[in-house]
């Protein structure tokens, strides 16, 4: 068995199976972790992941170790697939730790409908998505509003959307905080941030950013599928958006006011895209104050998206959603910094846990999760490529232990953008889909499709098992996809 791996002169060493340690060397203030299988660390070892992991071990206050995920690639300063948990009292929290896409997440809805009744509605279901959820670069949104009514989705979240018709009380349960981040202060928020967002509120965005209509396949933990609400046909809906313009704007704000106001901290780590503010600064407060309400305002954002496939839903099958069933499952960021308790060195300590890339995945018995969820563990929804499934998993029993609480966020890219559109063509992968495997693709234009074509992804599959046999996650089901959406 190999015990240690080298890649662009970074050496590895193999603690166990699956679990790959960079030792602590000047000046990194901790070791760094990867969690991934030889075949998925060729992969993770083929770009600049490993040199950003080890850079971000730099940040002061890491605590234990850096870790990256099963489907980590390289991102901007801090890797995607990256978790690090730094102390709020001594530390920083660094906005280059959580990226652009503020509260980036998915959310799963659960039908009663089986693909039996969905099938021969797909050409149709596929065009009325399209044109009824906005998606692409720019503006447009569900709701185009005020900035008045932005401040209120900033502070309010998902309460806004419940007095407004757009979400149900049960919504706001099945939400990761329950759709609001309590110490999101609006005023925190940029006048460019928010006329940025008042005509984006409900619309998917770009890139990988989809909405993919999906039938359950596999049921692998049948009582924690119960308690899920999932079964063998089922018809489910995934969404997976942020905060668009609002949450880019924000992260753009903060960086610029740490590099002129802490420019000194700045210029003592190794890459400037790790921007962070010192913890108890009054940059940090502001920060962590805006990125909650840019928080609350992705969770209505995939809200409206929710409201307006409902409604679409109605149309095509002529049936009221309450008929069709069309309750949330649950909602769970992946680009996400919270303060949270977790053991270190025996002793209890308030942490800025930084997921970039990366979901919560609590077990059972934590009160974070839905009082529905409590006995079997936080749902984690792990997206797959338009061409390979997606995957339901719950909180592991060692996630608290390994990874303060966390798991991957999806697959994974192997390839860039630019280099999936020299190699793929969107009319032929979406043709391809469609012949081979009955999977019905609309989108804003075939470059948007060659850049998410299935080969440009790490194997679902392998990400998923890696976790399950780390026990930071568990699979419960998997789904595969009828019909998918994107910008």
């Amino acid at each position: 068995m190999t015990t240690t791996r080298e890649f662009q002169g970074i050496t590895l060493e193999r603690l166990r199976e699956h679990v790959w340690e960079i030792p602590q060397e000047e000046p990194m203030g901790v070791p760094a972790r990867v969690l991934a299988s030889e075949e998925l660390l060729e992969q993770i070892g083929d770009d600049k992941t490993l040199q950003q992991l080890k850079n971000a071990t730099q940040l002061p206050g890491m605590q234990k170790y850096a870790l990256c995920m099963p489907d980590g690639h390289q991102g901007y300063g801090f890797p995607v697939g990256g978790v690090g948990a730094i102390d709020a009292e001594t530390g920083c929290i660094s906005p280059g730790a959580v990226g652009f896409d503020i509260n980036c997440g998915v959310r799963m809805i659960r039908t009663n409908l089986t693909y039996d009744d969905l099938k021969g509605t797909e050409r149709e279901l596929v065009n009325s998505l399209f044109e009824n959820i906005p998606s692409g670069l720019g503006g447009g949104g569900i709701v185009q509003t005020d900035v008045d009514t932005v401040d209120e989705v900033l502070e309010r979240g998902l309460d806004w959307a419940v007095e407004e018709g757009y979400a149900t009380r049960e919504d706001m349960l099945h939400c990761e905080d329950e759709g609001r981040r309590p110490d999101a202060v609006a005023d925190y928020v940029s006048e460019k941030a928010k006329n940025r967002g008042r005509n984006q509120l409900g619309s998917l965005g770009s890139g990988n950013h989809f909405l993919e209509v999906q039938r359950v396949t596999d049921i692998y933990q049948a009582d924690v599928a119960d308690a899920f609400g999932l079964q063998p046909d089922q018809i489910v809906v995934l969404i997976h958006c942020g905060s668009r313009g609002l949450g880019h704007q924000v992260c753009s704000d903060y960086v610029r006011r740490i590099e002129q106001k802490h420019g000194d901290f700045l210029k003592s780590l190794p890459d400037k895209d790790l921007a962070a503010a010192p913890a108890k600064s009054q940059l940090a407060a502001e920060y962590y104050g805006a990125m909650g309400a840019a928080i609350n305002f992705a969770w209505v954002n995939r809200q409206l998206i929710t409201h307006q496939t409902r409604r679409v839903f109605e149309r095509v099958f002529d049936r009221d959603w309450q008929d069709m069933e069309m309750e949330l499952l649950y909602d769970v960021a992946h680009n996400i910094a919270k303060k949270e308790p977790h053991d270190v060195d025996g002793d209890t300590r308030e942490l800025y846990v930084h997921r970039k890339g990366a979901t919560r995945a609590f077990p059972a018995g934590r009160e974070e999760v839905p009082r529905a969820y409590r006995d079997v563990g936080q749902p984690v929804i792990i997206p797959g490529s338009m061409g390979a499934g997606s995957y339901v998993l719950r909180g592991g029993a060692e996630s608290m232990n390994e990874t303060f609480g966390s798991t991957a966020h999806g697959a994974g890219r192997t390839m860039s953008r630019t280099q999936a559109k020299k190699d793929y063509r969107g009319e032929t992968v979406q043709n391809d889909l469609e012949e081979r495997n009955q999977i019905y693709v609309k989108a804003q234009s075939g470059a948007t499709i060659a850049e998410e074509a299935p080969g440009v992804y790490k194997d679902v599959d392998e990400v998923v098992r890696v976790s399950e046999e780390l026990g930071i996650g568990d699979a419960v089901a998997r789904t595969f996809p009828v019909c998918n959406i994107k910008g």
